[in-house]
């Protein structure tokens, strides 16, 4: 399938709209996005507004940003630009996607019938002095990890641990416990009642620590900084540890190794997991698919931040 530099990030071989919308000089690719999203919302929305989605849709590849003024100008429609665009204002007031049905297609169309590997992680921009602020979990896949569920956050900061629980939950609900081979994630994803949660539901995880973490060795009860059990790994060297510790007031495995940050500087990347802390320092690196994500998404991609928006439901 040949690829375009506005689709580079986006390596699934499989993706109907994408697919279906390389060639944008296509006159039916509404009707053929139609077929296609018909039967996801139709119980949930009527035919005017699934219309309307399926012109989004299109509009959406063809201008590559979520600008609505852009949008309403690619419409594939006989009306005039401002008509589309009344249009389009009035579909974001009146509509609330099915989120759950969007999740379950996406789900579908990826190549794997898993279990997966789901990648957690926030973004946020500002509008004015609104900040928007997403709890996005993804399934990876390819190098890339699609965005099955999120939460819009109304706040700015961190998330917390119900949030987070919340949107496990429900992806528990919608594609059951099996779908989970393990969760990764970044520093800002720990604390006492999410491990416990993690630990207790035996979700296998392996989530990065802060290098001066207490970390307590249950056996003597003698507690150390997690740095220092790996100060003496040099660049690009990995360790695994098969003895159990306490991290948060929780039981796990540690595993580390020595990377560079941004600024080329060698520093401790430690994670702590559930179980087979031997998987953790391999399935850890597939955390980057969801930076890949956010940047296909906004910057290098469709632009997200140009929504103007400052309606939860809206964005």
């Amino acid at each position: 399938m040949q690829k375009t530099s506005k689709f580079r990030n986006f390596k699934v071989y499989d993706f109907h709209i994408i697919t279906m919308l390389r060639n944008l000089e296509a006159p039916h690719k509404s009707s053929e996005i139609l077929s296609v999203i018909l039967p996801i919302f139709k119980v949930s929305m009527n035919l005017a507004h699934i219309k309307c989605l399926s012109m989004l849709l299109g509009a959406l590849c063809t201008v590559q940003t979520v600008c609505l003024s852009k949008l309403a100008g690619a419409f594939d429609s006989k009306a005039s630009r401002e008509s589309s665009f009344r249009r389009i204002q009035r579909f974001m007031a009146q509509m609330v996607l099915d989120l759950d049905a969007v999740a379950g297609y996406l789900k579908s169309r990826i190549p794997s019938d898993g279990p997966y590997t789901l990648t957690m992680d926030r973004t946020n921009w500002k509008f004015g002095e609104v900040n928007i602020n997403a709890l996005v979990l993804g399934i990876a896949y390819d190098h890339m990890s699609f965005p099955i569920l999120f939460r819009l956050l109304p706040k700015r900061g961190n998330s917390n641990c119900k949030e987070r629980i919340n949107i496990l939950q429900r992806l528990i609900r919608l594609f059951g416990r099996d779908s989970i081979k393990c969760l990764v994630a970044d520093r800002e994803f720990v604390g006492n009642e999410w491990f416990k949660w993690l630990n207790d539901n035996a979700i296998q995880y392996h989530i990065r620590i802060r290098d001066n973490f207490w970390v307590e060795d249950p056996r003597t009860n003698r507690k150390i900084r997690a740095q220092h059990i790996f100060a003496n790994l040099k660049h690009g060297e990995e360790r695994v540890l098969y003895r159990i510790y306490r991290v948060c007031g929780e039981l796990c495995y540690l595993s580390g190794a020595v990377i560079k940050d941004k600024t080329g500087k060698s520093e401790p990347q430690i994670l702590v997991s559930f179980c087979r802390p031997e998987e953790a320092l391999p399935a850890y690196k597939e955390r980057w698919t969801i930076e890949t994500m956010f940047k296909g998404l906004k910057s290098s991609g469709f632009n997200i931040e140009d929504t103007h928006m400052v309606h939860i439901n809206r964005i």
